[in-house]
């Protein structure tokens, strides 16, 4: 395994369980960690607030980045209130909950953020063991766009996606080996409704969240 403990990384970060998890093991694993979040018009504010608290927990620089352009690219129901929003995923599409272009433009953004601070490390919280139907999540969308990153600004930027096979009772199996399971079980927001912790239970983000809480629990006994 490699030795990044001379090293700092960047971490996208939204508060939620994914990126908190991928906040701790970053810590864990670089010498300094800086946590990046981004307004982009979500239906919650609340959720950058949650982010912004973790951050103080783990203590690392928190930075909120105005991306706001996302909400007015395309129609989903994470950026516009109007839409009612997918429960299911629908029969040959993706679910309205897609952002298009989000998770490219947010690595992009970050890239270039690391760019200026020297930070070659970009950690992401992205799985395509367990989510919501999203083309972005995709391994090989990440290492596709980690080319790109690199060739575009000739840095050699190394993208982490320590969540990428593990479904979300291993995510929680991670976050609890960290010691950081309290932490991502009460002050996260996963929510889509922008309920913390547990959240409202039948949104998409939560039905992940709470059935792979249920599994770990299970397995844990």
């Amino acid at each position: 395994m490699t030795d990044y403990t001379n090293e700092d990384a960047l971490v996208l970060f939204s508060g939620g369980q994914d990126s908190t998890t991928c906040l701790f093991w970053a810590k864990q694993t670089f010498r300094n960690v800086e946590a990046l979040c981004f307004s982009y018009g979500q239906r919650h504010s609340v959720e950058i607030e949650a982010a912004r608290n973790i951050a103080g927990i783990a203590g690392v620089p928190f930075q909120l980045l105005d991306a706001s352009v996302i909400s007015h690219l395309s129609p989903n129901s994470l950026t516009d209130s109007s839409i009612t929003m997918d429960e299911e995923q629908p029969a040959g599409s993706y679910p309205n909950t897609f952002v298009p272009g989000r998770n490219m433009l947010f690595i992009t953004f970050a890239a270039a953020i690391a760019y200026a601070k020297k930070i070659r490390h970009l950690i992401t919280g992205v799985s395509e063991a367990d989510y919501s139907g999203y083309p972005d999540c995709r391994d090989t969308f990440i290492h596709s766009l980690n080319a790109t990153i690199n060739l575009a600004m000739d840095k050699h930027f190394v993208i982490h996606t320590p969540l990428m096979h593990r479904n979300k009772a291993k995510v929680w199996e991670l976050a609890d080996e960290l010691g950081v399971f309290d932490i991502v079980k009460n002050e996260t927001l996963t929510c889509y409704n922008g309920i913390k912790a547990e959240g409202c239970g039948h949104c998409p983000a939560c039905k992940l969240r709470n059935r792979g809480l249920r599994e770990y629990l299970a397995e844990r006994k």
